[in-house]
């Protein structure tokens, strides 16, 4: 009889475990993250438009500076919005190679640029922040935020900052472009659309760190999804411990 009551305590105890892991998933489920099923960190509460749950350095923790943090995110993406538009026009128009650009004569020599753009551009950046300070949005000519068509919503913040993210990634991509093979973006594309078979990344000179690195990533949210199965249910997992 002991044994009996004692094998039914445990059933019970790990039925309840199960229906909480099963509630836990669908509570995950429920909130996008940034591969389905991952568990967002306990200081990315979902509030920030694009917030999915991604903070493997944990920059986050410190919830005084995660405003700085996703302000300098949102900057960095609006200037890699401009940045990406203008490469590819430059390309789409024959205007020469856009990582050239600066070693190339204007109108304006370099020391007579700087001297106008270093002041112009503090005044501008200081006005910025202390509107970004005064109101929680970023913005431009004393109008925080700057919407001067009355176009804001959540709905455009997420888009704002899901487009700013990819234009930082294409930026880098671009770079990688120019020093790998030497050519634009628009230019690569018809390389590869020629030959798609030999004209791609894995085939270039940094196709096996390209492998690595593409397997990393697709290996990442198994070892992920792991450690939660088999680890304690209450710790929070730290691809990078700090």
């Amino acid at each position: 009889m002991a044994s009996t009551t004692t094998a039914r305590h445990l059933f019970a105890a790990k039925n309840t475990t199960t229906r909480a892991r099963s509630s836990s998933h669908v509570c995950a489920a429920a909130r996008p993250t940034w591969y389905p099923g991952a568990a967002a960190p306990k200081h990315l509460d979902g509030s920030m438009p694009g917030d999915y749950g991604f903070d493997p350095l944990r920059l986050g923790t410190n919830t005084e500076v995660l405003p700085y943090y996703r302000e300098a995110e949102l900057t960095n993406g609006r200037w890699a919005m401009a940045a990406v538009a203008g490469i590819l026009f430059t390309d789409l128009v024959g205007a020469g190679d856009w990582w050239t650009a600066g070693a190339k004569e204007y109108a304006l020599d370099t020391k007579t640029l700087l001297a106008v753009e270093i002041p112009v551009m503090a005044v501008l950046e200081a006005l910025r922040v202390k509107g970004w300070e005064r109101t929680g949005e970023s913005g431009a000519f004393g109008m925080h935020p700057f919407d001067p068509m009355g176009m804001a919503s959540d709905e455009k913040r997420l888009k704002e900052i899901k487009n700013a993210r990819l234009a930082m990634v294409a930026f880098i991509g671009f770079c990688s472009q120019a020093a790998v093979q030497g050519m634009g973006p628009i230019e690569c594309l018809k390389k590869h659309l020629e030959d798609p078979g030999h004209n791609n990344i894995f085939t270039s000179s940094v196709g096996a760190e390209a492998t690595v690195a593409v397997m990393a990533l697709s290996i990442a949210p198994v070892i992920l999804e792991a450690k939660k199965a088999l680890g304690d249910d209450d710790e929070e997992f730290r691809p990078i411990p700090w």
